[in-house]
Order: C-alpha cells, then structure tokens, then sequence
C-alpha cells in the first residue's frame, strides 16, 4: 500500500479563526450537530473532549477519531482508526482578514490499490462538502461550556 492525500478547496468562513480553532478543537461539539448524523446509519456513539468512537451500519466495528495535534489557531490533525483504513486529516485555517477565515482539509491514508479507484473520487467530493459544511457553520456563536 502507499500513501495518498487528498486536499479539499480552500473555503472561507466568516467565523473568527480563534472561534473556529476552540470549536473544532473540542470534539464534544460534535454533540451541536448530531441531527446532521443520520441516526439510521451511526449507532453507539461516545464523545469525550478527544475522541469520538461509533458505529457505522455495515461495517460492525467502531471507528475512532482522535484530535492528535493542534497549533493555536492554525492547525488540527486528526486520527481515524478502522479496521480496513487508518488515515489522518487536517484542518488548516489561517484568517486573512474580519469576517473572512480561510480553511483547508487535508487526508493522508494508506488506501489498498484495490479499493483506492473507487474510492479516490468520493474521498475529494466529501472533504470538498466538509469544508463548505465547515465554512457555513456559526462557530462564534458557540460556546465551550
């Protein structure tokens, strides 16, 4: 197997990047989105400050995502850990100016050969949503509680 990265668009959000990076940064936040997680397809979540562990229907174990690694207002790297892929991910974010945060996706994954043709598209399609999922979401109206 060999490593691939993918990068999503570079997206903009009129979020302040302190806002953002304290938003992403604690993945108890997830919990403020959960009607965007489809209930019928993700099952026996846990959420802690670092990590998030479920289920996804079909695949019959959990996966884990942990935050890994930041640097203040610039960078988050997360781990995903499954059985058939591990992969890690990035949220790079960097504000040019008010009201306008830009913010990249970044995946690195050792994909088998064999599943990397069909899944190469998907992967740039659903960092490419993530990120303007992302940049469309009101972080500086939340809080850390």
């Amino acid at each position: 197997m060999a490593e691939s990265t993918y990068e999503s668009k570079i997206t903009s959000s009129p979020s302040p990047v302190a806002a953002i990076y304290a938003a992403l940064g604690n993945l108890r936040n997830i919990e403020r989105v959960s009607d965007l997680i489809p209930q019928d397809k993700v099952t026996d979540m846990e959420v802690s400050d670092e990590q998030i562990r479920f289920k996804v229907d079909g695949l019959g174990q959990k996966i884990s995502v942990s935050l890994v690694d930041r640097k203040e207002n610039n960078m988050l790297k997360y781990c995903i850990d499954a059985s058939v892929v591990q992969a890690n991910f990035w949220i790079q974010m960097k504000e040019v100016g008010p009201g306008d945060t830009r913010l990249k996706l970044t995946m690195k994954s050792d994909i088998p050969v064999m599943f990397r043709m069909m899944l190469e598209q998907k992967i740039k399609e659903g960092l490419n949503q993530a990120a303007d999922m992302l940049a469309a979401m009101p972080f500086e109206n939340w809080r850390n509680d």
